[in-house]
């Protein structure tokens, strides 16, 4: 876990972000977590094994990859790509639901729930249940157990309960919702292990400290590869725990330029899209202030993505926060450029990504012919492509 920077402040608000908004019920939970994982933070004993897992189960460190053909391809520049697609369950989830299920442990806990939407999370809450004996739920919604047949089965193998939610959009909001209503009424006996930095506090920062060790990793490889830090940091944004992962660790190196890239869908001038940073409104959201897909009257509106995993109306209060001291440039990069994406990573480099990071790479196709020359550049390649082979080859090969 890294040392953590000036914010959160002690109620979880990073500036006018964040915060606890939540039912009365829930509130002895989650001081409850926040105990324990500030006891966890200063127990070495705690922090030895979770490295030790994360070293010796989850495959840490992971590489940070030259991809020479794919940066002679874009330009005169230099992209390094964060290998968490070569992680144990194909994602940079395993970080946060490792933690997370040690202090469930810690607490007592033997029941986890958790909500999902490209099924990585949810999956991952389940490898870190298998592995401790602990009983677990996912909630996902029904269009995404559809779309995710394949994390499914694999939730299934490794010993879960999958609850399909048939409300609303039934996506990645809906199954967050079901997991809460689920929480309200067996917080006394259950964990909720949510996969991303949003939630109320102390969420946000628990889930940012699992993730930090992309940024802390790359940090240490880049100096090592080139001898300097990076000009620029790109990644996918939809909860956003990837991103936050990669830029925290260098927050304080101003010269390095993040871009958060979210789902721009069939485009920002229609309704199918999940550009909440570009397009958001401060608002509430599964018990945080932050930037929220709304309509005028303050109701969440429904996103349409192609990826399941950015398919959300809502983001991490820390994201909103670097948007507000513009520490962060946030862009929107529609489901067709993301397709190209993929084909171009995967024909130059051998790498199929998962949907999601291939519209970080989309964005840097876009825009490396304007990047000075030699620029380096990390890209989080948060997950692989397994996962999304039955979409990728009906959009790309018919």
């Amino acid at each position: 876990m890294t040392r953590t920077q000036t914010l959160p402040d002690a109620t979880g608000h990073f500036g006018p972000f964040g915060g606890t908004f939540v039912p009365e019920t829930v509130m002895a939970a989650l001081e409850e977590l926040e105990q324990a994982y500030a006891a966890a933070r200063r127990d070495a004993a705690f922090r030895r094994e979770l490295t030790t897992l994360l070293r010796q189960y989850a495959g840490r460190p992971t590489p940070l990859y030259f991809a020479r053909r794919l940066s002679r391809t874009l330009g005169d520049i230099r992209v390094y790509l964060k290998r968490e697609d070569l992680l144990h369950t194909g994602a940079h989830k395993i970080n946060n639901t490792l933690g997370q299920v040690l202090l469930a442990v810690r607490m007592g806990k033997r029941r986890v729930i958790a909500e999902t939407g490209a099924g990585q999370h949810g999956v991952a809450t389940a490898t870190a249940c298998a592995l401790f004996g602990l009983e677990c739920e996912v909630f996902m919604g029904e269009a995404d157990t559809r779309r995710q047949a394949l994390n499914v089965l694999r939730m299934r193998l490794l010993g879960a309960r999958v609850t399909p939610v048939r409300s609303g959009s039934r996506t990645l909001k809906d199954a967050c919702n079901e997991a809460i209503r689920n929480w309200v009424t067996t917080v006394r006996t259950t964990h909720y292990c949510i996969g991303s930095v949003v939630g109320p506090h102390p969420y946000p920062r628990l889930v940012r400290d699992f993730q930090s060790v992309i940024g802390r990793e790359a940090r240490a490889q880049i100096l090592a590869a080139e001898g300097r830090l990076p000009d620029l940091a790109v990644a996918c944004v939809g909860g956003g725990s990837n991103a936050i992962g990669l830029f925290h660790p260098f927050f304080r190196d101003r010269r390095v330029r993040f871009v958060g890239v979210e789902a721009g869908g069939q485009g920002l001038g229609t309704s199918h899209h999940a550009a909440t940073l570009v397009r958001g409104r401060p608002g509430v959201l599964h018990g945080a202030r932050t930037l929220v897909l709304q309509d005028r009257a303050g109701q969440i509106l429904t996103t349409d993505v192609l990826a399941a995993g950015l398919d959300y109306p809502g983001v991490g209060p820390e994201h909103a926060y670097y948007r507000l001291i513009k520490r962060a440039e946030y862009v929107a990069v529609t489901d067709a450029q993301a397709l190209k994406a993929c084909a171009l990573l995967s024909n130059t480099e051998g790498i199929i990504p998962a949907l999601e990071p291939a519209y970080a790479i989309a964005h840097l196709a876009a825009i490396a012919k304007r990047l000075r020359r030699g620029s380096i550049v990390v890209v989080g390649l948060s997950g692989r492509g397994d996962k999304d082979l039955p979409v990728i080859t009906e959009r790309l090969l018919g």
